[in-house]
């Protein structure tokens, strides 16, 4: 039986975790072993790619993170409009929380690798896809069209990531909020037609 890969996992929620809060290009290895406590040497084991091939495995974990919250959310809301703003409720208190310092891992990446690295820009492609597949089944629930609810589970996505970087910039949850507030609106308009 192989060994357990002992220190693949903290390696990679170091990367979420400083990718997050300070980019790509500004974390080192060095960082990444120092946040995970891992041996320099497991980094070079686990991901002898270097680097981007670290950047792909936390953009894929963070895809898993965002899309189980997401997945918490719709089973727990009853509407698209109200997992919106439940979902905005804790992007706003997880960026209070940082001091506005983090952002979303994957965005942070993907700014400064797509298109050019391209087994990071795949990895994103995915994360973003399991996202909007998770709202798009909602709005679909909601008594949406499948082309529609595709349409309003992309504007959703993107709106949501443009206002955490906003957030970022303003040093404030409002962009959130308000961004989740009126997606939810429009959604309820629109269904209510």
């Amino acid at each position: 039986m192989p060994a357990v890969p002992k220190h693949r996992q903290p390696i990679i929620n170091a990367a979420v975790t400083l990718f997050r809060r300070q980019g790509f290009a500004r974390t080192g290895l060095n960082d990444i072993v120092d946040v995970s406590g891992a041996p320099k040497g497991s980094l070079y084991h686990y991901f002898p790619e270097g680097k981007s091939s670290i950047a792909v495995a936390a953009v894929e974990e963070a895809g898993r993170r965002v899309t189980a919250t997401v997945a918490k959310l719709a089973e727990e809301c009853g509407s698209t409009g109200e997992l919106l703003r439940a979902h905005a409720r804790l992007l706003a208190g997880w960026m209070r929380g940082s001091g506005f310092r983090n952002g979303c891992p994957i965005t942070t990446v993907l700014l400064e690798l797509a298109p050019r690295e391209r087994a990071v820009t795949d990895a994103g492609r995915k994360a973003y896809a399991a996202r909007i597949a998770l709202l798009r089944d909602r709005l679909m629930a909601d008594g949406f069209a499948r082309p529609r609810a595709e349409t309003l589970a992309v504007l959703c996505t993107s709106a949501l990531q443009g206002a955490l970087i906003q957030a970022r910039v303003e040093r404030s949850g409002r962009p959130i909020e308000i961004t989740a507030a009126e997606l939810a609106r429009l959604i309820e308009v629109e269904a209510e037609r």
